[in-house]
């Protein structure tokens, strides 16, 4: 292979540039262009950019900001899943406020009476309704025939501790609870343990409008909704609370007009 003399001149330039493309970045060895093209390539890799490609960063600080705009359906998702879990739970509320209201006897016998009894079996709480079985033979007495015969007497003595109003009677084979007529004094009694149940169901109520709000707050914490999306979020699930709360003063009126015209 043939040899060519490099001229002293063409040596001392292939130096130069050797020894400029070796200096580290920032030395003021490199052109401005090539610096500026590194450093803004830097900045687009750390991070997002606006939309002229600048970074987006916070004033006076090294963290990077992330910028999120919930869109109207993102919001209403959000809505949707959180409105309806409190719907459901508050359904649920009034269910249990509904089947409360039917263990407050009226001047009839009803097997409701006894859905809250709940008997010590065998060393372990049980409800009534799982080891007997209740019938009403007329309209002023329930029958109730225990499966296992050892256990009247410990279930007269459970609806006698229960304060229902009644007195049971045990034959040795099965158990008689009469219902009598109510007073004018036990009306009243009723009518304030009715009123009782209903405010526990509003207080249900308003603990699970609660939860929902804390729901829509962590979503602002987390930058998915802003501060006006949660206020008009929280005044349609006020709506909802409101909704379920005259329910259950329906209900109320409903059991205390029973009452009174017994």
């Amino acid at each position: 292979m043939a040899l060519h003399a490099v001229s002293p001149a063409a040596v001392s330039s292939l130096r130069a540039l050797s020894l400029r493309l070796t200096q580290p970045p920032g030395c003021g060895c490199l052109p401005k262009q090539l610096v500026y093209s590194s450093t803004n390539f830097a900045r687009l890799q750390a991070g997002p950019v606006d939309f002229v490609g600048r970074p987006l960063v916070l004033q006076h600080s090294d963290k990077r900001a992330v910028l999120t705009h919930a869109t109207i359906e993102e919001i209403e998702a959000e809505k949707s899943v959180i409105e309806e879990q409190a719907k459901e739970k508050m359904e649920k509320a009034i269910e249990t406020v509904q089947t409360n209201f039917n263990t407050v006897r009226t001047g009839r016998a009803n097997p409701a009476m006894l859905d809250r009894i709940e008997v010590e079996y065998y060393g372990t709480p049980v409800n009534l309704k799982s080891i007997a079985q209740i019938s009403t033979p007329d309209a002023t007495c329930l029958l109730i025939q225990p499966y296992d015969k050892s256990s009247l007497k410990l279930i007269e003595k459970t609806i006698v501790a229960a304060n229902l109003g009644v007195t049971p009677s045990n034959d040795g084979e099965v158990i008689r609870v009469t219902v009598p007529p109510l007073t004018s004094d036990r009306r009243k009694e009723l009518a304030k343990t009715v009123a009782k149940l209903a405010e526990d169901g509003k207080v249900a109520i308003r603990n699970i409008r609660r939860d929902a709000i804390k729901a829509y707050d962590k979503l602002q914490k987390e930058k998915k909704l802003s501060e006006d999306n949660v206020k008009d979020l929280s005044a349609d699930l006020q709506k909802v609370t409101d909704g379920y709360m005259k329910k259950i003063e329906s209900i109320q009126k409903q059991k205390e007009e029973e009452l009174m015209k017994i």
